[in-house]
């Protein structure tokens, strides 16, 4: 039983890269995690980690180590998670964080049951630095990320397709009326964006006319549904993806600018720390938003 303690304690160090963060992951106090790794390292005979001011470093017998333990433990802790999951009452507090604009269309409705199960919600919104931040710092259990997490530190499967939609008012869309949207275009007409850096309209010009978006908006805001209702509002055209506007295009207050070829289409990823992976709550919350949010 000893060995397991210590490779738990080993494989959660390597992923950190930091005894301390580890050991608050693991539950267990710093000392406590030096003590398993240095039994472990005399069990092999050999260094697993180069001490440092920054933290630890792996060496390449931990490289090896972690190669041939990692599945099995991770499995482990999954299967005995699960069968909690289906024995016990599910209490306590689930931690989530991602994009706003993704967490009130899409992941706040499909939480609603969990509260009824006995589960406290607390949910955290941000950018990308501040997801793999709580992440990090086990400040989330769960994250909705657009960006493909590191495998090596975060478990992390497909959950959802966004596409990227060019739409403006009716009223605006009228103005361009018969006439196939050009990069040259839309930059003659007023633009809404998310920030200066232009980061939606930016890869779609890129994937949809093979151009850079070197336009000035005409409004910016850091939440994609204050875009939607100026975008409805008439007061210019802006990039959305579909499952934020596709309401407002079956009610007709939105209409989708036709180009070329559709927008480009981006993963969104469910993400989570191994060691949470050791709570009923999480792996029931995983589950189920990989249910009822996966991209078939």
């Amino acid at each position: 039983m000893s060995h397991l303690v210590y490779l738990r304690t080993f494989l959660e160090a390597y992923r950190a890269g930091s005894l301390t963060r580890a050991a608050a992951r693991l539950g267990i106090t710093q000392p406590a995690a030096s003590a398993h790794l240095a039994a472990l390292e005399a069990m092999l005979g050999k260094p697993l980690f180069l001490r440092g001011a920054r933290g630890i470093t792996p060496t390449p017998a931990a490289d090896d180590l972690a190669r041939q333990v990692a599945e099995s433990l991770d499995g482990l802790d999954a299967v005995m998670a699960a069968s909690r999951a289906r024995s016990t009452e599910l209490a306590g507090t689930l931690h989530l964080v991602g994009p706003a604009e993704y967490l009130s269309a899409r992941v706040g409705p499909a939480l609603a049951p969990l509260v009824a199960e006995g589960l406290r919600l607390r949910i955290q919104t941000g950018n990308r630095a501040r997801i793999y931040a709580a992440l990090d710092q086990g400040q989330a259990d769960l994250a909705v990320t657009a960006s493909k997490p590191d495998s090596r530190s975060l478990g992390f499967a497909d959950l959802d397709r966004e596409r990227l939609t060019l739409v403006a008012a009716p009223e605006f869309a009228a103005r361009v009326k018969g006439r196939m949207v050009s990069a040259g275009l839309l930059q003659d007409l007023p633009c809404l964006a998310y920030d200066e850096e232009l980061a939606l309209i930016s890869a779609f010009f890129a994937a949809v006319f093979g151009a850079p978006a070197t336009l000035r908006p005409a409004a910016t805001a850091p939440d994609l549904r204050i875009l939607l209702g100026m975008a409805e509002a008439g007061m210019g055209w802006t990039i959305l993806p579909d499952y934020l506007c596709a309401e407002a295009l079956t009610a007709g207050r939105l209409a989708e600018l036709p180009a070329d070829r559709p927008g480009p289409t981006n993963t969104l990823y469910l993400a989570w720390t191994r060691a949470s992976l050791r709570e009923a709550r999480t792996v029931h919350v995983r589950d189920m938003l990989l249910r009822r949010l996966r991209t078939a």
